[in-house]
């Protein structure tokens, strides 16, 4: 499976989320504390967008000895990254890692489609040609994203447009995991179907990871089968209807 994390707020450097904190997004990607039985550490690519500007590697993230520098001199008020554990039999590269990205949309997936890759074909059949011919890699995650997009670009809401894929893959597919997280760099959606997430909301952001960073007060689990939208002001959670 994976780990991954949003923030909106106030700009603050990149490291305060990737390596300063004592569960900083680095030390889950070796040391995760509650992946749930989706695998033991997060060794398969990861990446990072602050911004509309996105870097991604297929390299563990504690391997690049580059990215501390970039991380602690970067300064962003809207960022998404992720650490990655590939399902089995899917590729490892550079583009199958998070975030995945169309302008100012950001978006990760942790879980696993099941019955991949038949279950949700007829659901994927109706994008268009070109999309499917252009996904960032053949994975459950780039097709999820693809699905996302393609409602995002008819005009619906960040939110309607995650439910909507969550509901159609449980149908298509029971038993997936489905913790989606989307940011357009004013809002963050995520939905819990089968991990962990929690979120920390300050006076000026807003921190949404799969797990706290740190142990300080202030954060708090969201409960499985629950839509999070969240801005720096405000933060909300909605039951998801059964699948």
């Amino acid at each position: 499976m994976c780990r991954h994390l949003a923030y909106l707020g106030t700009p603050i450097k990149l490291s305060e989320l990737l390596f300063d904190p004592p569960n900083a997004l680095v030390r889950q990607s070796w040391a995760p504390r509650d992946m749930r039985g989706g695998g033991t550490i997060n060794a398969d690519g990861f990446g990072v967008a602050w911004g509309t500007t996105r870097f991604r590697s297929a390299m563990p993230m504690w391997s690049d000895t580059a990215l501390p520098q970039l991380a602690a001199t970067t300064v962003s008020g809207v960022v998404l990254a992720a650490v990655r554990s590939a399902t089995v039999g899917m590729p490892v590269t550079e583009t199958a890692s998070a975030p995945f990205q169309e302008g100012r949309w950001l978006f990760s997936h942790n879980g696993v489609v099941r019955g991949w890759p038949g279950s949700i074909a007829k659901l994927a059949s109706r994008l268009p040609t070109t999309d499917l011919m252009t996904l960032d890699a053949p994975t459950d995650s780039a097709v999820l994203w693809a699905l996302i997009r393609d409602r995002l670009r008819a005009g619906i809401s960040l939110a309607a447009a995650v439910t909507e894929v969550v509901a159609e893959v449980e149908a298509a597919a029971p038993e997936s995991r489905l913790n989606l997280l989307l940011t357009d760099g004013s809002q963050i959606v995520a939905t819990t179907v089968g991990h962990s997430l929690s979120f920390c909301k300050r006076a000026d952001a807003v921190l949404v990871s799969s797990e706290p960073l740190d142990d300080a007060p202030g954060w708090e689990p969201v409960p499985d089968r629950h839509l999070l939208v969240a801005t720096p002001s405000e933060v909300t959670r909605t039951p998801l209807g059964r699948a």
